[in-house]
């Protein structure tokens, strides 16, 4: 049951003198959307009669069935805590519902919740998880648009007194906490202008929709300090690139189900189960969690993010680290994903690939404590460690092929995202690149 009503969403609109409403949502690409209503249409809101046009937003609807309704989340209502002209602002998180009341088949938010209810069929509690938020900071030309020039060219944990990215992200997590968002730390991450932010563990919606506020935060505040935050996976060819390393929990009847202290690495046969299911469905993963082109420039040895398919407990680069640290219990982290992805679907098809493993009781290979990158090919064959997609093309055709993860998705989100970032792929393969230009224009 929701913890606020519709009367106490509209005192509290009247009590902090709200004036505009922003009813967002997310489409299939993770990027944040909303429409702007007057508080005088609160109600009407309230009651899932705004409707929007679907086939305006990319990868929703064709035209014949662009009609559908935002029905907002009660619990996510918040006032900013930032004002207009003395007024302030309020948001409230929305799902997408037809006409006939029915959740619209593209939504996200939708498709997350209901992979998650499979959990609780199985008589698993709600599965918990935890994000770092990495991104880069960089500094704004005399037009204000962004450069390729890092706010800082300080390292990890490293600290700039009084410098413009430190106050940035002090500022972000003090209006994160404002907003009610726990936040575990934070820190300056290894390259020039990069920044880390970690969050507290909650259920698997609210997470994603932390991750979504978080990021509209973050780009919010950034711009009030003259700079501007991106989420792009690799901006600079020599550094580091930004991740959302994703951490799992999950109970049954009370109890961590990741854990066992009488088995090897203190890992249960359920987490084991999880597990391999994240290994074997890693590749078409890889395709909703590093959905850029750019994603792929990450995910190479050398730059402190997985390459390879393996799980370890204390290598620093694996696929799937496990870790025993929150207040000891069993956390099942995934280092791959990035930053830019949308973090509904990436929640939804990190858990279908773990269902999958428990229910046809999947067993891991061992794990791996040192790096396959200096491994030969025959090696990491006889270990089973095979490498993650090395392009967007490559994981396009693992997701096709994934009949698993595509029913996770379900067939509408699917068919759209997939004709969406291959054409993506093939725009990108007839660019010609400065580096090209560089290497051979007057070479050859």
């Amino acid at each position: 049951m929701p913890r606020l009503t519709k009367a106490d969403i509209l005192l509290s609109a009247a009590t902090e003198r709200v004036r505009y409403v922003r009813l967002q949502f997310t489409d299939l690409f993770g990027i944040l959307k909303n429409v702007e209503i007057p508080v005088t249409q609160l109600e009407t809101a309230l009651d899932g009669q705004i409707m929007i046009d679907g086939s305006s937003i990319h990868g929703f609807a064709r035209i014949e069935e662009s009609d559908m309704y935002l029905m907002p989340d009660y619990d996510t209502w918040l006032v900013l805590p930032w004002t207009f002209n003395d007024f302030a602002i309020a948001r409230i998180i929305c799902s997408v519902h037809l006409p006939d009341n029915v959740p619209f088949a593209g939504d996200p938010r939708h498709i997350l919740k209901r992979t998650q209810v499979e959990y609780n069929r199985l008589g698993f509690d709600t599965p918990r998880f935890s994000v770092e938020l990495e991104y880069f900071l960089v500094c704004l030309d005399e037009h204000g648009d962004p450069t390729s020039r890092p706010s800082d060219d300080i390292g990890y944990f490293d600290l700039a007194p009084e410098g413009a990215g430190e106050s940035c992200r002090q500022e972000v997590v003090v209006t994160l906490r404002q907003m009610g968002i726990e936040v575990l730390s934070s820190h300056h991450e290894t390259a020039p202008g990069q920044q880390e932010i970690d969050l507290s563990f909650s259920d698997a919606v609210t997470a994603a929709d932390q991750v979504m506020t978080a990021k509209m935060v973050v780009k919010s505040i950034a711009r009030r300090h003259g700079l501007h935050a991106t989420f792009m996976p690799k901006p600079f060819e020599y550094a580091d690139g930004s991740g959302l390393h994703t951490q799992m929990t999950m109970q049954q009847d009370g109890q961590d189900a990741f854990r066992d202290i009488a088995q090897p690495h203190g890992l249960s046969q359920t987490g084991k189960s999880f597990i391999a299911g994240l290994l074997t469905h890693a590749p078409a993963i890889t395709a909703i969690t590093n959905p850029l082109v750019n994603s792929y420039k990450r995910l190479v040895p050398g730059f402190e993010a997985p390459a390879h398919i393996f799980w370890s407990t204390n290598h620093r680069m694996p696929f799937v680290r496990v870790t025993d640290y929150e207040h000891h219990k069993t956390v099942v982290e995934l280092r791959s994903p990035d930053a830019c992805c949308n973090p509904y679907l990436s929640f939804s098809v990190i858990l279908k690939a773990g269902l999958d493993g428990l229910q046809k009781q999947l067993t891991p290979p061992d794990p791996l404590f040192k790096s396959p990158a200096g491994m030969s090919e025959e090696e990491r064959f006889a270990h089973e460690i095979f490498r993650l997609p090395a392009n967007l093309e490559e994981a396009l055709e693992a997701l096709e092929e994934d009949e698993t993860i595509r029913e996770c998705l379900g067939e509408h989100a699917f068919t759209h995202y997939l004709q969406a970032k291959l054409a993506e792929w093939q725009a990108y393969r007839k660019a010609i690149h400065p580096w090209e230009l560089n290497r051979y224009l007057s070479l050859y």
